[in-house]
């Protein structure tokens, strides 16, 4: 379509990408069309992982633009903004905020952290217009779920930081950061690390229970069609690049292959239900999802391990 249509700016999510590197990981389906006219990509959606951003980016030889919002926003609050000023693209971040967008990253009792230090990422008030008011028929739990954790601030229920230049690093829902004997660590950065193997097309990463440190990482990988490498290769080679990039402190220990990622029509993975599988707790398939069956794959996975897998 953008070669019959001349589309200049395309928009989709990154798992539409991972897909393609899946099944195309050379991008040789690109030499069949004239892409002369393209000029952008735009991502979001779901967080993009940097491995999946440079692949997109050396393959079709345009910008690649990740960027942030939510639906309760309206439009964008973390972007590159071409029409203001095209920055330097840094991996793993929609870099900066949208004018009328103030940002800060916060603890849990709500003190302001330092550049670097991963909390809960939040919108200073008031809002710009095009935001959400209320929610409809419902303003107290529009009170309760938005405002009430963090007086004056609005919560995205995101995790993630603020470097020194000012560029904001999403790194995953708050209920994804995960505690591993007392550490916070956040899943997102563990999945750049297993995303960056050259035989990993997806990856998710999930805090499963456990007795001794509350928590702890367990990886799951999707493979590169062809890529004709042991599993348990790839497995151990992905635990040992945690170690070497994130420390020892991440304690992750567990991986698994899988055939495919439970996501939602829109893309996004269901980590919150693959956490519940793991942890041995009741769980449905979510309305959204795209293929019921792949829970069952993913149970099946999780048995090989030796988790308690109930429905």
């Amino acid at each position: 379509m953008i070669a019959e249509y001349g589309v200049k700016v395309f928009f989709t999510a990154p798992t539409a990408f991972r897909a393609i590197k899946k099944e195309d990981s050379g991008g040789a389906y690109l030499n069949k069309y004239d892409l002369g006219g393209f000029e952008t990509l735009f991502l979001a959606g779901e967080r993009c992982d940097p491995d999946t951003l440079a692949w997109a980016r050396d393959r079709l030889g345009v910008p690649v633009i990740d960027h942030w919002w939510q639906t309760e926003l309206g439009w964008p609050a973390v972007a590159n903004c071409r029409g203001i000023e095209l920055l330097p693209v840094v991996p793993g971040s929609p870099t900066k905020p949208v004018p009328g967008f103030v940002f800060d990253v916060l603890d849990s009792g709500g003190k302001p952290q330092p550049p670097g230090e991963i909390g809960a990422l939040v919108l200073k008030l008031p809002l710009p217009p095009g935001a959400f008011t209320t929610l409809w028929g419902n303003d107290e739990r529009f009170i309760n779920a938005y405002f009430k954790t963090f007086p004056g601030y609005y919560e995205t229920g995101d995790a993630g930081y603020i470097d020194a230049a000012g560029y904001v690093f999403v790194m995953a829902r708050t209920d994804d950061v995960i505690n591993v004997a007392g550490h916070r660590l956040s899943t997102g950065a563990m999945e750049e690390v297993l995303a960056a193997h050259p035989d990993v097309a997806e990856c998710a990463v999930i805090g499963v229970a456990d007795a001794m440190k509350g928590q702890l990482p367990l990886g799951l990988i999707v493979l590169k069609d062809g890529a004709g490498s042991d599993p348990e290769a790839v497995c151990r080679e992905v635990i040992q690049m945690v170690r070497e990039r994130i420390g020892p402190v991440a304690a992750f220990k567990q991986c698994v292959k899988v055939q495919r990622l439970p996501k939602t029509r829109s893309g996004k993975v269901l980590r919150g239900t693959m956490r519940s599988i793991a942890d041995g707790e009741p769980w449905k398939a979510p309305a959204t999802i795209d293929d019921p069956a792949i829970l069952d794959e993913i149970g099946a996975a999780f048995s090989t391990l030796g988790y308690p897998v109930t429905r």
